[in-house]
């Protein structure tokens, strides 16, 4: 490792102990000393020895197993500062912007997107776009921040608790600056879970020739919640690319927990589960992603509705976890083809 990446992953790793979630490293921590038998220092130093020599994050390490892993299989994985610094090059910070903040990722990938959307500016002015939010056929609306990310800072309110005026001051005391119609997702998919809009991460990754390639698609499912993303406790399994069908167990990204053969409240089958629409949803990716194409690789989340599938959001910083975990694979290869397919320049971007 040279002293220049020495430095870089040393400021990863002060950043990461800034940001981590206390109780979960040490309940990871208990479970992986109890499983392999690891002394406490022999289990820390590993640990960040890892995350030195392959660029994870501390936490990766428990998620991606690597106490039951050898030094090969370990190389294969993307990690958190890996791959930070291919979204470096991907989506440069000049960029990026229009998939970070939601009301212009929603003002730029209008075409695909369905669902009734207005700003808290609309609200104020109370012209047609929050109207249309407001007397949505569905009775409820979605509020959260423009910027909030993994389901975060989201609520859901009746519209008959609110007229233009209680509304804003309701979304001005929470911080909130975007507002939704509900969206009602197709009922194949209410079957498997309905405790909250369920979505399709699908990454795609525009290549040297300007064509699409699909990098991979895991269905994210809630479970007893209205967001579907692992970090709040929902499950998550693999699908096929060709057929759209669930090939693999559901996943928590709580390492002590089993994989689920069914859905824990439904009770639907995950394995040969079958997504609607499975074309459309392909279709509707890889025509965003050459939309504003820029932004090379792009996990964006697809729902799906009686009308079709339409966006909901565009990652920029897609998640290597959800990524991997539910095939329980590195695939550190993958972004390694693109990498080297730049030019030097734009690889040297990070």
């Amino acid at each position: 490792m040279s002293f220049k990446n020495f430095i870089k992953r040393s400021q990863y790793l002060v950043y990461y102990f800034k940001k981590m979630d206390w109780p979960k490293y040490r309940k990871f921590f208990r479970y992986t000393r109890k499983l392999t038998g690891r002394g406490r220092i022999g289990l820390f130093f590993d640990n960040i020895r890892c995350m030195y020599r392959y660029n994870i994050g501390v936490i990766d390490y428990f998620l991606f197993r690597f106490f039951e892993k050898d030094a090969e299989e370990r190389a294969r994985w993307v990690g958190t500062g890996y791959k930070y610094e291919y979204d470096l090059v991907m989506n440069p910070k000049s960029t990026r912007s229009i998939l970070e903040n939601k009301i212009q990722f929603y003002e730029v990938y209008a075409p695909f997107v369905l669902h009734a959307v207005c700003t808290i500016d609309d609200i104020r002015e109370g012209n047609d776009k929050a109207r249309v939010v407001l007397e949505n056929p569905t009775g409820k609306i979605v509020i959260k921040d423009a910027l909030g990310q993994c389901g975060w800072d989201v609520e859901i309110v009746k519209s008959a608790d609110h007229d233009a005026s209680s509304l804003l001051k309701y979304m001005k005391s929470k911080g909130f600056n975007l507002a939704e119609e509900f969206i009602v997702q197709h009922p194949e998919i209410s079957r498997l879970s309905d405790s909250g809009v369920n979505t399709v991460r699908i990454i795609s990754q525009v290549n040297k020739d300007h064509e699409v390639e699909i990098l991979g698609a895991r269905m994210r499912i809630s479970v007893n919640t209205h967001v579907d993303n692992l970090a709040s406790g929902n499950i998550a399994s693999p699908v096929d690319l060709e057929t759209g069908k669930l090939n693999d167990l559901g996943i928590y990204s709580d390492i002590t927990k089993e994989r689920v053969k069914t859905h824990p409240v439904s009770g639907v089958e995950l394995v040969g589960y079958q997504i609607p629409l499975w074309e459309q949803c392909l279709d509707l990716v890889k025509r965003a992603a050459l939309h504003r194409p820029e932004n090379r690789a792009i996990g964006w989340d697809v729902v799906l509705t009686e009308k079709g599938p339409e966006l909901l959001e565009g990652n920029h910083n897609w998640c290597k976890i959800l990524w991997q975990i539910p095939i329980d694979t590195g695939l550190k290869h993958v972004l390694e083809k693109h990498l080297e397919e730049l030019p030097a320049e734009l690889r040297n971007r990070k």
